[in-house]
């Protein structure tokens, strides 16, 4: 590629006017990083990588703000965002095509004479459409409900909820008046038709009142925060409990204690480097540490949650799914999942992890805090 691309041909490439790049120059969206002698924006090899999220998104629906917001998100580099754009296009692949079926399905009824009712026409679009989706591919990360059920029982009597670092929704309490907060666009735009309001904001600057609700609830997003303790105390700040669900990863907690973190990805380690531990963040908020085991079966596919079924780490769906192995970088992943695959293939993994085979639930560092 040139070193540089002029405004012309850039929109002849991605098939978009002059006009429309001009805009989201103006808007700082995708600004081109130099001007040609006569003036002209001419446009670097990253200028040209960051028009071309912008673009799928666009075409995935997305609005500019939300866009904006996907492309800088700071949790993320450049891999993390390609495999997140990946995962939505295959979404939107399989849900045209599970469309696609549905129809089918009816011009073959009405070629032999047979009438569908409305009922059945909007189950083709509806459930059914999500049955078809769901079996195109694999859902790795669901509800697990002995983990809910710890998680709800924490909770105690609160009626009103307030879950930060939300995701998609999983975990959120059926029963209670809950209010989700999540700052990722993408976690957002996935979060099911009946799921809780969501508001957009980050853990560390609430946009509410003290004491606004009964409990306010955190699973698995602490370590995603810039800062956990000023997180953990708008929490405290915003409810009069607060659950939780994080992990120790200090070496015995969890880094030497979980398989795949000792023998196969001891990077793991260095990503906790800096981070509050369990029990500086239990301090932030007086909060008390219960352990919480790990089922054999779990069905939710966090980090840890295949400690007996090692052969699912082979999955390139299931690593996708967890953050670690997005950040501990494709180099260190291939080398793991080659040792991996050679010890299960040997029977090293077996012979080595013997006392696993016996066990129905597994103490690898999770942890709740309940204050």
């Amino acid at each position: 590629m040139e070193e540089h691309l002029t405004v012309g041909r850039v929109a002849g490439l991605a098939d978009v006017s002059v006009r429309t790049l001009h805009h989201y120059d103006e808007i700082g969206l995708v600004r081109p990083s130099a001007r040609t002698p006569a003036g002209y924006r001419a446009y670097a090899a990253v200028d040209v990588e960051r028009l071309r999220e912008v673009l799928a998104y666009r075409r995935l629906g997305f609005g500019l703000r939300e866009i904006a917001d996907l492309v800088d998100d700071p949790a993320t580099d450049a891999v993390a965002r390609l495999h997140r754009l990946r995962g939505l296009l295959l979404d939107q692949r399989d849900r045209a095509a599970a469309m696609v079926t549905a129809i089918d399905g009816e011009l073959e009824a009405r070629a032999m004479g047979i009438d569908t009712t409305p009922e059945e026409q909007l189950k083709a679009f509806g459930a059914q459409l999500y049955e078809t989706i769901g079996s195109a591919y694999p859902a790795t990360r669901r509800t697990e409900p002995r983990i809910a059920a710890r998680v709800w029982e924490a909770l105690g009597d609160a009626r009103t909820v307030l879950n930060v670092g939300a995701g998609t929704g999983s975990y959120e309490p059926p029963d209670r008046e809950v209010t989700a907060v999540e700052p990722s666009a993408v976690m957002r735009a996935q979060r099911p038709a009946g799921a809780a309001p969501c508001v957009a904001a980050e853990a560390e600057d609430l946009p509410f009142e003290d004491r606004s609700f009964d409990a306010a609830m955190a699973f698995s997003t602490v370590h995603h925060w810039r800062d956990p303790i000023a997180g953990l105390r708008e929490l405290r700040r915003v409810a009069r409990r607060v659950v939780v669900f994080t992990h120790d990863d200090s070496a015995t907690g969890w880094s030497n204690r979980f398989w795949l973190s000792r023998d196969y990805l001891p990077e793991v380690a260095g990503l906790v480097t800096g981070r509050p531990s369990v029990h500086e963040l239990a301090d932030a908020i007086g909060a008390r540490i219960e352990p919480v085991l790990i089922p054999w079966d779990c069905a939710d596919g966090f980090f840890e949650a295949y400690w007996r079924r090692p052969e699912a780490y082979l999955e390139e769906h299931v690593r996708r799914a967890v953050s670690i192995w997005t950040r501990v970088g494709p180099e260190a992943e291939r080398r793991a999942v080659d040792m991996l695959r050679e010890d299960l293939d040997s029977g090293r993994w077996a012979e080595r992890n013997r006392e696993l085979a016996d066990l129905d639930s597994a103490e690898l560092g999770l942890r709740l805090l309940v204050a």
